[in-house]
């Protein structure tokens, strides 16, 4: 068995595209084994990463573990505690955006356009705030961390339904071109790395054959 830490879960973002963003800008190259029936799901935990000879799963536990690993987690206490603080909320968004998939589809339109506004009047005016206070290029103690990385992942996530979203956030701007360019990060954004694409419509029915 390699070195590599191994990522279970299905072909798709959902709980593990904030973990697949979180190893490519630490530099770590990972595998995936894909679960492709329920009898699969039954078997896993899931999202399971086994890593340094431990299989952890649930997912803030396993970014906490990386990031700590990886030195993407804050010089101090104080730092960790922001860095969380900020992870939290973009926790959130990512589950109202992700919960859109599975909405009847004659409401679908409506949910989305919910999610976009607060994105837009509630969650993005809090990081455009936190950057502008502190007129540094990362959201603490300058420098990168898992919640720049988390940040980023949800910019283009709200980006793909909403192109002009961060019009009126010109630092969140700046961030998005600075973060984007870090090596590790543009690698990853590269077609053909492992970053997952968008659920397509035909998607959900196999999805939900695995979850339901």
């Amino acid at each position: 068995m390699s070195g590599k830490p191994r990522l279970h879960y299905v072909n798709a973002r959902g709980r593990m595209e904030p973990i697949r963003w979180l190893l490519a800008a630490a530099g770590v190259e990972f595998e995936e084994a894909f679960l492709e029936t329920k009898d699969d799901l039954k078997k896993l935990q899931v999202p399971m990463v086994e890593i340094d000879g431990m299989k952890m799963v649930q997912t803030r536990a396993i970014l906490n573990y990386i990031a700590g690993k990886y030195n993407l987690y804050g010089k101090d206490l104080k730092e960790r505690a922001l860095i969380d603080m900020y992870v939290e909320g973009l926790a959130d968004l990512n589950e109202l955006i992700s919960s859109n998939f599975f909405q009847p589809a004659d409401k679908k339109e409506e949910h989305l356009a919910t999610v976009m506004d607060k994105a837009a009047t509630r969650y993005f005016p809090v990081y455009e705030k936190v950057l502008k206070g502190h007129g540094q290029d990362f959201l603490v103690g300058n420098k990168l961390s898992r919640a720049d990385v988390q940040l980023l992942e949800i910019i283009l996530l709200v980006e793909e339904s909403k192109p002009d979203i961060l019009a009126k956030f010109p630092l969140l701007q700046s961030f998005k071109a600075k973060t984007s360019n870090i090596p590790n990060i543009k690698k990853f954004l590269q077609p053909g790395s492992q970053r997952k694409q968008p659920i397509q419509e035909k998607d959900i029915p196999r999805l939900m054959q695995i979850f339901h």
